[in-house]
């Protein structure tokens, strides 16, 4: 019989245990953990509308106390993240572990609760916290737009280089990649049978034009919006010129040199740009906010004390590397009846054009379209020809006849609505996570296209 002496057991227990504590150390690595950091727009609660493997269902919330502006935005972000919890559907299982207190930000990063942090809030604070998150060494996805002024364009440009120094991964919530119409007319400009090559075109007639007309009265999960009072505070919010513009100005990059870098110093030239107001009066301003007079820090925007005029709309002409677009965004205050959120764009190609329309004849849904430019010869031929390579990555995308070319059919399975994408780019996000490292082009790009944007404010208001 072997005598196993104590001295022995104990060296292989902690030797056990060692090896437990490795596993545990590396499985807590691998394991992503999300912070909200100041959550006040709701697209910090969309990022949670799905689970995601590999992704703890605690999220550690941070956010001002409750004798501070930010509180209600606090309460309506969690009651989303209630009623996701409790659908009927598919239901997720999030725990929120909230922490309030004037020194959110600091206990945050003393905490570090977890390693992912997600922005979605007020913007005028939000290059501030992107620098401070990604300086102490946290991974940042953030809701647009990073920066709102050209003043603060080298602080997140900054913000870049320290991501990389502690290599963690900044990126911004682009989600307009992911609507099935843009994807399919990116996909059909790289059929050259088809669509020839990319207009130059001029300022009067861009290569490429991408309108989206917005409204502040709308439908979310259900539910008709509730904005925060800040949200028509261009101070905070920034100004429509470089805030829903951003995500056309990505788009824009991202279909005319797909997963190639732009070097914003070389290939951006701003031609024009221009921004005006959007009108609200008292009781609108109560039926989205719940607020029954305008605060103080929009009483510089009110007029005649009953209308506040809000800077929501702005369009920027433009050329890259050569190729001259346009990008424009229209705020109404309700959209009528049976409409929503619409999308217009055109790539003007030598042999096609590439038209997505969302109007009243589209039911306003978004719908592709591919019309012949004149001179165009066998068309047909051409479109049964790349018909494959589409289908290859879209299966059982078809093509009909229209009244000026085709129509491209998109079956029902991709229109997942606007809501279902902010889970593929987390989930986007979380895969370049797991790689450790995003294509080299993603970056560069980000930088690019808020050049554009800050510096066409700039120039808009020169004006």
């Amino acid at each position: 019989m072997k005598i196993v002496r104590p001295v022995t057991i104990l060296l292989m227990a902690a030797l056990i245990a060692a090896c437990q504590s490795s596993d545990k150390s590396e499985k807590d690595k691998a394991t992503i953990r999300l912070i909200t950091l100041d959550p006040g727009h709701f697209h910090a609660a969309l990022v949670q509308k799905t689970m995601y493997d590999g992704v703890d269902s605690m999220v550690h919330v941070y956010a001002p106390d409750s004798r501070s502006a930010g509180s209600s935005d606090l309460q309506l972000h969690l009651d989303k993240i209630e009623g996701y919890n409790t659908r009927a559907e598919n239901p997720t299982h999030w725990k929120e572990e909230v922490y309030k207190g004037a020194d959110f930000l600091d206990k945050m990063l003393a905490d570090r609760a977890g390693n992912v942090v997600v922005m979605a809030g007020n913007n005028r604070l939000k290059t501030d916290y992107i620098q401070r998150t990604v300086g102490a060494g946290f991974n940042v996805l953030a809701d647009k737009p990073m920066v709102i002024s050209a003043s603060n364009f080298d602080k997140l440009k900054e913000s870049f280089a320290t991501a990389e120094k502690n290599k963690v991964l900044l990126y911004d919530i682009m989600t307009e990649r992911y609507e099935i119409s843009t994807r399919l007319q990116r996909a059909f400009s790289q059929q050259p049978g088809v669509f020839g090559t990319l207009e130059k075109g001029t300022p009067d007639k861009p290569a490429v034009t991408k309108e989206s007309v917005h409204h502040f009265y709308k439908n979310v999960s259900g539910s008709i919006l509730t904005r925060p009072a800040w949200f028509m505070d261009v101070a905070q919010q920034g100004e429509g010129i470089v805030d829903v513009t951003t995500h056309l100005v990505d788009l824009v990059q991202w279909e005319c040199f797909p997963e190639q870098v732009i070097d914003y110093q070389k290939d951006i030239r701003l031609t024009s740009a221009r921004r005006w107001t959007t009108d609200m009066s008292l009781n609108q301003f109560n039926a989205i906010t719940k607020q029954n007079a305008f605060p103080d820090y929009l009483k510089k925007d009110v007029v005649n004390d009953s209308v506040l005029r809000v800077y929501s709309n702005g369009e920027i002409n433009y050329q890259l590397r050569g190729i001259h677009a346009k990008v424009s965004v229209t705020w109404a205050y309700k959209a009528p009846e049976g409409a929503g959120d619409t999308h217009y764009s055109i790539m003007r190609g030598t042999k096609a054009n590439l038209i997505i329309r969302q109007g009243a004849e589209q039911q306003y849904k978004p719908t592709l379209y591919i019309e012949p430019v004149p001179g165009s010869k066998d068309m047909d031929g051409a479109l049964k020809a790349a018909l494959p390579n589409i289908q290859q990555a879209f299966p059982g995308v078809e093509v009909k006849k229209s009244t000026s070319g085709w129509e491209v059919i998109i079956p029902e399975k991709y229109k997942e609505g606007h809501e279902a994408h902010f889970g593929r780019v987390a989930q986007k996000y979380i895969d370049y996570l797991k790689a450790g490292k995003m294509p080299a082009w993603e970056v560069p790009n980000m930088i690019a296209k808020y050049y554009t944007t800050t510096q066409a404010l700039e120039l808009a208001k020169k004006k």
